[in-house]
């Protein structure tokens, strides 16, 4: 037989306790942030950390908190029995607990699924449904916690408001914390995969304490310390690439999830498991055989042959790559590079072995050139990665930020790495947007990759250096490369297709690149499946 409200207060005491009722929503609303913001962590490696996921994160979240919501309110009016309010938070400590044993899995065969299920807006579609299928149950079951606890808490309509307001103001404080902690803390210090256990033990701690406090021992107790020391055991990893086991470095940052790998010729980080590779480093001093070659033009072009001194800004430096190439080419560059992640500058100097002499900022590439008031012979803007383009480095007003701190016979040389061949995909975009800034734009398309690299500059002799300091040049791999870059040259006219900072649709424009690019490339196993069936299609993989 139910309880009645009379019942609840008087044979439960510590509900009479408010201290306890307020630390529950606090410990509620931290929860929740602390499961979004390791959502967009756990995501990110698969899906990147763009615009277009965190709408996804934050949406499927609120929809989750809503129902949760309106279910918690329902059944606190018809059954306000508190030991299923403390019972739903142990069923969501155990769920949260268990996203780092089985989150990754679920998330990557989520991912595959789809792959070959559906044809258009794949990002959007996977990013869904991981969230629905792995965070939204836990999220809903938290969601019940603030209609319960008002039931508990208003003991008369004189107090009603002030009462609400606290545990709102509980709820909010709680979120605040929960908003800082796991960004600035518990994921830079132990990764993703302990942050969810450690906010899971906090609900089972808070849930241990209700039943042990009004000695109820009930079965799920000992069973969900059991599970939770599983989840302990077997989630504790942070390991995104469960596949490879051959890691040199795996690991997170604020920013980033970070993934070194080697062998016998190279070094390689890669900032996402499914989309790329974002620096390069070649063990015997060669060519690197991607776009940072193409981009060994604008040394060139500004006059590196002529000039005791190259200044050279890379906005975007990652590990290093351009910046090596570089030095180990010219001996009259002095680099500066801009970088946001103080893990990947770390890693540059540890893996990718970045020189001490080359000065590295840790800073936003736009926010540096703000504050700076040098000028320099070449900037190289390389901070596109997927799909996660900032925006404030797409627009008008940050390329002519570029111009200004250019000398005047000096380059911009730009890497665009989502070319699909479409005239409005983001290379397009980022092209006519440029164009509307220098007076010269050259394009080079990037063999056997969607990356395209664009010079930009003022001087119109560039070109006449860039073929002169081609002639003399001495290293013949490096001579080779800029023929090649030389003869495949492109000057390029602008369009409308202008981005600002007030209108900048860079997500979309990328995620629509990304789709094609996995709709074309699924294709080949499409036809597999479809020939062979599932177990053909593993055979072949």
């Amino acid at each position: 037989m139910p309880f009645s409200e009379a019942d609840i207060m008087k044979e439960r005491k510590i509900l009479k306790n408010k201290f306890y009722l307020y630390l529950t929503e606090f410990f509620a609303g931290m929860s929740v942030m602390a499961v979004e913001l390791g959502a967009s962590r756990l995501l990110a490696p698969y899906f990147s950390s763009s615009q277009i996921v965190w709408t996804i994160i934050i949406g499927t979240i609120m929809i989750a908190m809503a129902l949760g919501n309106l279910y918690g309110g329902r059944s606190a009016d018809k059954d306000p029995d508190p030991d299923k309010l403390y019972g739903r938070i142990i069923i969501a400590a155990i769920w949260i607990a268990a996203i780092p044993v089985a989150g990754k899995y679920l998330i990557t065969g989520i991912a595959v699924a789809l792959i070959f299920s559906i044809n258009s807006n794949f990002l959007i579609i996977a990013a869904f449904a991981a969230c629905m299928v792995v965070f939204v149950f836990p999220l809903f079951l938290l969601g019940t916690v603030t209609p319960s606890l008002v039931k508990y808490t208003v003991e008369s309509t004189d107090e009603s408001g002030r009462v609400v307001g606290r545990l709102n103001a509980a709820n909010t404080i709680g979120s605040i914390i929960g908003t800082f902690v796991p960004t600035f803390i518990s994921i830079p210090a132990v990764g993703t995969a302990v942050t969810f256990l450690i906010f899971a033990g906090i609900l089972l701690a808070l849930s241990f304490i209700y039943f042990i406090s009004e000695k109820i021992f009930v079965k799920k107790l000992p069973v969900s310390a059991v599970l939770f020391i599983l989840c302990c055991i077997f989630g504790h990893s942070g390991s995104f690439a469960f596949w490879q086991d051959d890691l040199s470095y795996e690991g997170e940052s604020v920013y980033n999830y970070l993934q070194v790998y080697e062998n016998d010729r190279q070094v390689v980080l890669s900032t996402n498991v499914l989309f790329g590779v974002q620096s390069v480093y070649r063990k015997e001093k060669e060519l690197t055989g991607m776009y940072y070659d193409y981009a060994m033009a604008a040394p060139f072009m500004a006059g590196v042959k002529e000039k005791d001194k190259l200044d050279v800004l890379i906005l975007g430096m990652g590990t290093g790559t351009f910046a090596t190439q570089c030095s180990r080419y010219f001996d009259n560059c002095e680099i500066t590079g801009v970088e946001i992640d103080q893990s990947i500058s770390d890693l540059a100097r540890q893996y990718f072995g970045l020189s001490d002499d080359i000065k590295v900022v840790t800073y936003d590439g736009r926010a540096y050139l703000n504050a700076d008031d040098k000028k320099y012979d070449v900037i190289m803007v390389d901070a596109y990665q997927d799909i996660t383009i900032p925006f404030q480095m797409s627009s008008v007003e940050f390329f002519t930020l570029v111009k200004e701190h250019l000398n005047a016979d000096g380059v911009m040389v730009m890497n665009m790495n989502m070319r699909n061949g479409e005239n409005d995909d983001i290379t397009h975009y980022l092209a006519d947007t440029v164009a509307s800034v220098f007076e010269n734009i050259y394009t080079v398309d990037v063999t056997g990759s969607t990356n395209r690299e664009l010079f930009a500059y003022s001087d119109p002799s560039c070109l006449d250096r860039f073929n002169a300091g081609v002639e003399s040049e001495e290293a013949a791999d490096l001579y080779s490369m800029m023929g090649r870059v030389y003869s495949y040259l492109e000057p390029y006219t602008g369009g409308d297709l202008i981005m600002t900072d007030d209108k900048a649709p860079v997500e979309l424009l990328g995620m629509r690149v990304i789709d094609s690019l996995i709709g074309e490339e699924a294709s080949f196993y499409k036809e597999i499946y479809k020939e062979q069936g599932l177990k053909g299609l593993m055979e072949w993989l």
